[in-house]
This record gives C-alpha cells, structure tokens and sequence, in this order.
C-alpha cells in the first residue's frame, strides 16, 4: 500500500523502514544546518526525535532556516520544528526541549536510548561536551562544522575530523580532540575558503554565536557575524541526515544508491 514513506522503503527496504521508525535521534540546534536535519530525517521516516534549541525564531532566520517564515517569527524553535514534524508524521515521538545545550546540560538532555546524534551547535565548549557526551554513552554522532561565509554546496562533504581543511571550527576541534583522547568523529564540513563579511560586522554575543566569548573559540571572542544563505546550511543538514539515515538503515556509506 503506497504511504508516505513508500517510496523512501524501495531503498532501504521493509526492514531498514522498521529500524528507522523504531530510532530516537536527537538533534542538538535548529538554525540553518539543523532544522533542516530535523525535517529530512523525519520525512526519512525515522519515528523518534529529540529536539534542543533554546531560541526563538527571528527575521534573520528567514534567509536559511525551515521554520522561519513570517508567520513564525517569535515561535520557539524547538516548538516550530515540533509542530512541522508532527505535520508530516502524525506518529512521530517528538520530544521538544526548549534549553541550552552545554557541558552543565550536556547528561540532562543526551540520555541513553539515543540512536543517534545530530550536533548543529555553534559553540566549541557545547559541541566538545556532546561529542564527550555521545561517545561515553557510545551513541553514534555528527557533528557540523562551520556552515557560515560560505557560497558553494558542492563542497560540503561528510568525513572523519582528522581528515578536514580549511575550515576554522574542525581545526579547533581537532586540536581539542586530540587532547582529550578522542580519536575519531564524523563531521560535515566544506572545503570551500571563508568569503570575506562584506559591510560591518557585529558583536557576536548580540545573535547568539558565541554568547560566552569563549577564549579558545574560533571567532576569538569577537567577529562579524557570519554571512549565510539559503542553500549551503541545508545542504550541511541533508548531508547529516543522509549520514544517519544510512546508518541507521544499514546501508554501507558511500553505497551505490541513487
């Protein structure tokens, strides 16, 4: 009988759809890379998701991020991606927690019984917390890197940190990775080069990239805002989420399906 996941069962067949319907994945951050995660693993069909986002949704959202559109302005995100899931999967287990994830939450809101973890978090200290987080509970993870000042998806791609360019954030967490003894993690990144913030930038502590001007952080405390747009933080989310779903779905990585 055809459904809404008929056409996803043909390629991963009835078995993978079981095992996708019976996961939990959470997804930590629903901005641009995200919200996106979010919405592809639910039209995948996986039944079980955790969301964790602590803001609302503002006008300069709406440039890069599926819940943000006029009529959500103001809407917590956590609650705007709960109610587009729920639209597209009355069935889905959606658990909306509308907090802050950091190393203090990082036990609270990552618990066993996890199947996966989607890291779309945009501060070092939170994104080492639940990379330690995951691989202590030994819940399978991908974490984003850095997404903004970037204009060509083409070179966005999915490997292991240790195995990433360019990019500002993998390089940070490679360093801080290393120390800590983790060996391995799978990221998406882009080796495109950063493009130049054209015009004035602004303190990051006023739109929510570094709120506590972390010391070691990549934008040392204070930069421009990164710049954005509609198709380059989706396509880092997609890329997530097809690295889950695979998974999940036991589909070798790099399989030969269209």
């Amino acid at each position: 009988m055809s459904n809404e996941f008929s056409r996803t069962e043909l390629l991963v067949g009835p078995e993978g759809l079981a095992r996708l319907e019976a996961s939990t994945v959470a997804v930590l951050g629903l901005g641009g890379v995200g919200s996106y995660a979010a919405e592809a693993l639910a039209r995948a069909g996986v039944g079980g998701l955790v969301l964790v986002d602590n803001a609302s949704i503002g006008p300069t959202n709406v440039n890069r991020q599926v819940i943000a559109m006029r009529s959500t302005l103001g809407k917590p995100k956590v609650e705007a991606m709960r109610d587009r899931i729920l639209d597209i999967n009355p069935s889905a287990r959606v658990d909306a927690r509308r907090e802050t994830f950091g190393p203090g939450t990082a036990e609270r809101l990552v618990g066993p019984g996890l199947s996966y973890v989607v890291d779309a978090i945009d501060t070092l200290s939170a994104k080492i917390a639940v990379v330690l987080r995951a691989k202590a509970l030994g819940v399978p993870i991908v974490s984003a890197m850095g997404a903004g000042n970037k204009l060509d998806p083409t070179r966005v791609e999915a490997t292991d940190v240790y195995r990433t360019s360019v990019c500002p954030l993998a390089r940070v967490m490679r360093r801080e990775l290393r120390r800590l003894g983790v060996d391995r993690l799978d990221v998406v990144y882009s080796r495109e080069e950063p493009i130049a913030v054209r015009g004035a930038g602004k303190d990051c502590r006023h739109e929510g990239i570094c709120p506590k001007r972390e010391a070691d952080c990549p934008c040392e405390g204070f930069r421009a805002v990164p710049g954005s747009i509609s198709f380059v933080p989706p396509v880092f989310g997609m890329v997530a989420a097809s690295v889950v779903v695979r998974a999940l779905a036991i589909i070798p990585l790099g399989g030969n399906h269209a």
